[in-house]
């Protein structure tokens, strides 16, 4: 892990506030991603956010993933935060992660206010309509967000793919102080 990966990680443990409690006990917290992977771009995208949170310097965190549409309202509410991972697709969210809010939104719409959650973006040229669509919907579902999204468009560069490896570990890193 690199210097700028290391103070990002400290940063988040000393600053981010609890999840609310952790659903697996024994001193575990879960993190769920949530996620649709269409193109390499999104691929690596995902990849280095998987990498972030499951650094090995994250104790007592249990990272799953679910593909959008596979994803249910029981993974949802047995997890303690979430990261979200979308193209954006003809100026919106992809249909799969718009699919898997539409499941789970109001079976877990009061047990979940609260939770931290972080999301990544990748587009080819906009992804204002994604993130405006992410934000309205996390916000009805009362979740907080623990990271200011990361946004890619075009081809993810280097500089990229570490703000999705500090996004994946900062919101692990969160839930860490909760275990």
């Amino acid at each position: 892990m690199g210097g700028h990966a290391r103070t990002a990680l400290s940063a988040a443990r000393r600053h981010l506030p609890s999840a609310g409690g952790t659903r697996q006990g024994a001193g575990v917290s879960t993190l769920l991603i949530v996620h649709h992977t269409p193109s390499p771009h999104c691929q690596a995208m995902f990849e280095a956010v998987v990498s972030g949170a499951t650094t090995p310097e994250i104790e007592g965190v249990r990272v799953v993933r679910r593909a959008a549409l596979s994803a249910t309202a029981a993974d949802v509410l047995a997890a303690d935060g979430y990261l979200l991972g979308t193209p954006a697709n003809l100026g919106y969210l992809s249909g799969a992660l718009k699919h898997f809010f539409d499941q789970v939104y109001y079976p877990c719409l009061d047990e979940t206010r609260g939770r931290p959650f972080g999301a990544y973006v990748h587009g080819g040229n906009d992804v204002t309509g994604a993130l405006r669509a992410l934000d309205s919907i996390t916000a009805g579902l009362g979740w907080r967000r623990a990271a200011e999204p990361v946004t890619v468009t075009g081809e993810p560069r280097k500089a990229d793919l570490e703000a999705c490896w500090e996004l994946g570990a900062t919101v692990a890193a969160g839930l860490a102080g909760d275990a």
